[in-house]
C-alpha cells in the first residue's frame, strides 16, 4: 500500500486506511472501494491524500504517476495486501469463465480447481482474513465475488465441521459452482438495478436446475457437489426451491453452501440491495432462518465471527469506536462495550445499535 494525492485516485481504488476529517472522525472507512461519488466526497471534504492498496478492485495493479510516501510495511500489512490481490485476481478469473459459460462453453473443472483451491489453501487457517473479504465486493461484479466467497466460506465451514481436507476441497468447489447456472439467465435480469418482478424472479430461481445440468456429467467431483449446486436454495422446512424438499432429502454439502450463500448475499452490496453488517446479518439469519437452515452450520459461522475477546476494538453502527468489556453468552453479537468517551453501552439493550466491524486500532 502507498500514499497518493487525491487527483491521482481512480474508480476502483481500495482505501488501505480510514480517511479522517478535520473533526478526527472517519469520513470513509478503510477497505472501501472508491466510486465516482466517493471520489467527489473526498474532494468536497478537502482531503489532500490517502493510503490505498496497490491493487484495484478489478484485480489490476494501481500505478499512480507519483507516490507521496510508501506506507512503511510490516509483515501483517504485506500479508493482508497479498491476500486482497490473490482474492481479486480469483474474482476476475471467475468473471472470464462465467462469460465463457454465457457463450455456451462447458465447465473446465481443472480451471475451476486452479482458481479456488490455492486461494482456499491460503485462507482456510486465516479466519479473520477470510471473513473480511466481503468488503471488496462491488455491485457490478457481485456475482463473481459471490461465487469466490461462497467457495471459500463453504470450504472454511467444512473444515470447522471436521470434514477431511479432500471433502473440504469438494465442498469449496460446490460453493464456487453453486451459481454457475446464472450464466443461462437473461443478462438484462442479472444486471437489473431495481427489484425483480415475480416473473423475473421465477426465471432466476431456475439457475440451480441450469447449474445442475452444467455439472451433472463432470468427472472427478463428488455427487454431493452436484447436488449442492441443485439444492443450495432448498430449506429444511420445505420452503425452498427448486423442488421444495425437506431436511433429510437435502445433502449435507448443500446445507453448508446454503448458509455461505445466504450470509455472503446479506453482507454484500448488490445492484438493488444495501449490505448489512456481518453481525446484524447473522442475527437476521438466526431469527429468520430458524427451521430453514442448518442450526449447526449457522452456529459455526456465528462462533467464527464472534471469536473476539474482552478488549477487542470495534466500530459501532453509529460510527463510534468502542472496546468490548463483557461478552454475553446468550447474545455473543451484542456484548457490553465502552466507547472512546468512556460511556458503557449494553448492545443487548440498545437494539438499534450493533457492531459494524472489528478494528485493529483507533
Amino acid at each position: 500500500m502507498f500514499r497518493v494525492k487525491i487527483h491521482q485516485l481512480q474508480e476502483g481504488c481500495i482505501l488501505a486506511e480510514d480517511v479522517v476529517g478535520r473533526t478526527k472522525k472517519p469520513i470513509i472507512p478503510k477497505n472501501t472501494v472508491l466510486t465516482p461519488m466517493l471520489l467527489t466526497v473526498l474532494e468536497k471534504f478537502l482531503v489532500e491524500d490517502v493510503y490505498v492498496e496497490s491493487v484495484l478492485a478489478n484485480g489490476q495493479p494501481f500505478k499512480p504517476a507519483e507516490v507521496i510516501a510508501p506506507h512503511s510495511p510490516n509483515s501483517t500489512a504485506e500479508n493482508e495486501e497479498e491476500v486482497v490481490t490473490l482474492y481479486l485476481k480469483a474474482v476476475q478469473r471467475y468473471k472470464k469463465i462465467f462469460q465463457s459459460w454465457q457463450s455456451g462453453a462447458s465447465i473446465d473443472i481443472n480451471e475451476v480447481r486452479s482458481i479456488i483451491l490455492p486461494l482456499l489453501d491460503r485462507l482456510i487457517d486465516n479466519r479473520s482474513e477470510l471473513l473480511t473479504l466481503y468488503r471488496y465486493t462491488t455491485k457490478e461484479d457481485y456475482l463473481c465475488h459471490h461465487a469466490v466467497s461462497i467457495g471459500l466460506l463453504s470450504g472454511f465451514l467444512a473444515k470447522c465441521l471436521n470434514y477431511t481436507k479432500g471433502d473440504c476441497y469438494q465442498i469449496a468447489l460446490a460453493g464456487f459452482l453453486s451459481n454457475c447456472g446464472m450464466a443461462k439467465i437473461d443478462e438484462k435480469i442479472l444486471m437489473k438495478k431495481s427489484a425483480l418482478t415475480s416473473e423475473e424472479y421465477k426465471e432466476v430461481k431456475q439457475h440451480s436446475v441450469f447449474g445442475y445440468k452444467m455439472v451433472q456429467k463432470i468427472p472427478f467431483i463428488q455427487e454431493g457437489v452436484k447436488l449442492a449446486v441443485l439444492q443450495h436454495h432448498e430449506r429444511n422446512d420445505g420452503s425452498g426451491y427448486p423442488f421444495g424438499i425437506t431436511d433429510k432429502q437435502i445433502h449435507p454439502y448443500s446445507k453448508i453452501v446454503a448458509v455461505a450463500d445466504a450470509y455472503h448475499a446479506m453482507v454484500s452490496e448488490r445492484l438493488y440491495w444495501k449490505k448489512e453488517s456481518p453481525f446484524k446479518a447473522l442475527e437476521q439469519i438466526q431469527k429468520e432462518s430458524f427451521g430453514k437452515l442448518s442450526v449447526e452450520v449457522v452456529q459455526i459461522l456465528l462462533d467464527s465471527l464472534t471469536a473476539f475477546n474482552v478488549g477487542t476494538k470495534v466500530k459501532l453502527s453509529n460510527g463510534e469506536m468502542a472496546e468490548i468489556v463483557f461478552i454475553q453468552r446468550e447474545e455473543p453479537t451484542r456484548p457490553i462495550v465502552k466507547t472512546t468517551n468512556g460511556k458503557f453501552i449494553s448492545l443487548s439493550e440498545q437494539r438499534d445499535l450493533y457492531i459494524e466491524e472489528i478494528v485493529h486500532s483507533f
